[in-house]
């Protein structure tokens, strides 16, 4: 399983990069998972609906399987972030990708989102996880980058990057687990 974490600060055009990057993916043969942080407190079904009213009742657990589509929910008891490798431990090792969005302090190797025209700035200067940029305009990067820079508007350039380079994002799981 390749793993690569797509890092950049909201609005920068992650999800809509990663949402582009599965069918570019899918069309190379690839199967992808996709693991995404939240950080709010959301929801995946809706009130008055089975699984809402299961967990509503107090279940700690609620699976949904059809034939085509599995969900499994998980009530925390108390407030508890999740490593990404907890997470990644969690999911079906047969993939081919794992898309990671919004652990930007992991230690994943990262593409780094980025838009001058939100006037944040570059994580990749102080970020030695990130091995490329995605970005609308490179010749608008401030500082010289030490890794390649893709257009954020070419998703499927961006997935024959990855798949051009995909032994550097195989994933081995960290010692500590």
């Amino acid at each position: 399983m390749r793993v690569v974490g797509f890092a950049g600060f909201s609005g920068s055009g992650k999800t809509t990069l990663v949402e582009q990057l599965i069918p570019a993916l899918k069309l190379r043969g690839q199967r992808v998972s996709v693991v995404k942080h939240a950080h709010h407190s959301f929801d995946i079904d809706h009130p008055g609906k089975d699984t809402w009213r299961h967990r509503e009742a107090g279940a700690f657990e609620v699976l949904a399987a059809s034939p085509r589509r599995l969900v499994l929910m998980r009530e925390l008891e108390a407030v508890a972030e999740h490593s990404v490798h907890d997470l990644l431990a969690q999911l079906r090792a047969d993939v081919d990708w794992v898309l990671v969005e919004g652990f930007k302090q992991s230690n994943l190797p990262k593409v780094e989102v980025w838009r001058q025209s939100h006037g944040k700035p570059l994580r990749f200067p102080g970020d030695q996880h990130i091995v490329a940029i995605a970005t609308d305009d490179a010749g608008a990067l401030p500082v010289a980058a030490h890794c390649p820079v893709l257009d954020l508007n070419v998703a499927d350039d961006v997935a024959a990057w990855l798949v051009d380079n995909a032994e550097r994002f195989e994933y081995r799981t960290p010692l500590s687990l």
